[in-house]
């Protein structure tokens, strides 16, 4: 007997790739994972207000002390024109800033270390010393991973609100996470210990006003960075907001 032609759809619909995603987005949330508060969430937004704030405050960088080459990795769902405002403002204080060359960053893929391991590897050359890594989110995750295979070609990691400690699900953005990769955050398609410190300095720079990833998991503890720095901005606004761009200058200067 032929099938009902709504079970077949249905049976197609279950077995399809995009099904396999939505129902690895709509997970409940761990226990133990305690994500931002909504209104903190909320508070995200802002950012769409922030080039005309930026207006008002006509900031411009102190020149470098110590001139760097600089790598910039972008945040989950971003692409490195999300970081542009940054890399002109260190541009501006005279450092040479970079891309991580990648577009997009749609999680971590099998070849994603490879990818940014190879990018490194060209700037190191070219240049002929140390590269510092700057990554927002996601983008300070992989800098961690990535300082690990080449601590010899890394000068410093500053991770901005990376959710590198505690439980990969304390955060509000797990489910698109899961969705776009198409793998649980906890169950990358690499072989990684997050937490783990790389053997170079490693700053973390984090908010306690963070809307998407946990403050805890952002600043970590003693043992997996060496520094953690406290500002008042939003997760957004870690790439936008002066505060930020001066802590990480602050950071490029420092030795």
């Amino acid at each position: 007997m032929a099938s009902h032609p709504l079970a077949s759809a249905s049976a197609y619909w279950q077995g399809t790739e995009f099904a396999r995603r939505i129902a690895l987005a709509r997970e409940p949330q761990p226990a133990g994972a305690r994500a931002p508060r909504r209104r903190l969430f909320a508070a995200e937004l802002g950012y769409l207000i922030e080039p005309i704030r930026r207006q008002f405050d006509r900031w411009s960088p102190a020149p470098a002390k110590h001139p760097r080459v600089v790598m910039l990795l972008p945040g989950f769902g971003a692409h490195p024109v999300r970081m542009r405002f940054m890399a002109r403002q260190l541009e501006a204080a005279g450092h040479r800033v970079k891309r991580w060359g990648m577009g997009f960053n749609f999680g971590a893929g099998a070849d994603t270390l490879d990818r940014i391991e190879a990018r490194l590897l060209d700037i190191h050359a070219r240049y002929g010393q140390p590269v510092h890594l700057v990554g927002w989110s996601l983008g300070g995750v992989f800098a961690r991973e990535v300082a690990k295979r080449h601590p010899d070609k890394i000068a410093k990691v500053v991770t901005l609100g990376a959710p590198f400690s505690g439980h990969p699900r304390a955060n509000n953005g797990w489910r698109a996470y899961h969705l776009v990769a198409g793998h649980r955050v906890e169950e990358p398609p690499v072989d990684c210990a997050v937490s783990r410190k790389p053997p170079v300095e490693t700053v973390a720079i984090w908010s306690p006003r963070d809307g998407i990833v946990h403050p805890r998991c952002a600043a970590g503890r003693p043992g997996e960075r060496d520094r953690a720095v406290a500002l008042r901005c939003t997760h957004m606004g870690f790439v936008q907001s002066r505060e930020a761009i001066e802590a990480v200058l602050k950071e490029l200067d420092l030795r």
